[in-house]
């Protein structure tokens, strides 16, 4: 079994190969730049899909495949159009993890999970500001389910967001870690939900970035259902695979609060760390 320490180099190693694929993307973009592309018009485009995302959520999967063809940022493909399927929440289960609760907490309820409400509102509580979210219940309901029991058990009470993210391809602030170090969870962990389910495992589109535009709610994960606590939230239109679950939106106050604590960047500096701005998490209220 792999240690906490093996797990965080393999993140890391996970992570340093992204941003290497993505330097190598941005050469090549570079290149089509000279020969005549408008980086100013991908820039406007891009803007604009985000801005109607935002603006209209439960519409959120038809303007993605509408804006599909009009060429996102570096060819980057949208999050696909949400298709549900017949075990959409049919039967969600939670087995243990191979580490121990990092706080001392129940397993949500497993089997057949509602997805009406299809939206669920929630607001994490931190010393920076509040961060309104909208959870997608009629897509995630069984990462919406765990979400909101860890809520309602005071998982995330008094945690800390122990990591940011600012390089120009990917940024997220990572909280849902009550040691604060990346190694905690609850205990369990669960499968992975839209977009993963959205794709064929066979399909080779599963494996390419995709834009997981701002205001992004979505899972962290150490491989493919590894579920537990950890998420992560996005405050700028970020490229990565299919891969992490998303189960939301983040709300404009929280947006304003994200965009206070991504300015005053990382604190060792670079471009991957703990937030120079400290954020901790008093409170998770549903409704």
């Amino acid at each position: 079994m792999p240690t906490n320490e093996e797990r965080r180099a393999k993140a890391k190693r996970k992570l340093q190969r992204h941003l290497e694929r993505q330097a190598q993307q941005d050469r090549r973009r570079r290149i089509l730049t000279i020969l005549g592309t408008s980086a100013a018009a991908v820039v406007a485009v891009a803007a604009i899909a985000a801005g109607i995302y935002l603006a209209n959520r439960d519409d959120h999967h038809k303007t993605a495949a509408a804006t599909s063809s009009a060429n996102p940022p570096g060819g980057v493909a949208h999050l696909p159009p949400f298709a549900p399927s017949a075990k959409l929440g049919a039967d969600c289960q939670y087995p243990p993890s191979p580490e121990a609760a990092s706080k001392p907490v129940d397993p949500p309820p497993t089997g057949k999970v509602a997805t009406d409400p299809s939206q669920i509102n929630a607001t994490i509580v931190t010393d920076q500001g509040p961060i309104g979210l909208r959870l997608a219940n009629n897509e995630s309901p069984c990462t919406v389910n765990s979400f909101t029991s860890l809520a309602k058990q005071k998982f995330f009470d008094d945690t800390h967001c122990h990591r940011l993210t600012t390089s120009p391809k990917l940024g997220v602030l990572q909280c849902g870690d009550p040691k604060g170090d990346g190694t905690g969870g609850p205990g369990y962990q669960f499968a992975n939900e839209y977009p993963t389910d959205q794709y064929k495992p066979d399909d080779p589109k599963a494996h390419k970035p995709v834009l997981y535009p701002r205001g992004t709610l979505a899972m962290a994960n150490t491989g493919a259902d590894t579920n537990g606590s950890q998420f992560f939230l996005v405050y700028k239109d970020s490229q990565l695979p299919p891969d992490y679950t998303v189960f939301g939106t983040i709300q404009p106050d929280g947006l304003a609060t994200l965009d206070k604590v991504a300015k005053a960047g990382v604190a060792a500096g670079g471009q991957d760390g703990a937030p120079a701005t400290a954020v901790t998490i008093q409170s998770v209220q549903l409704g």
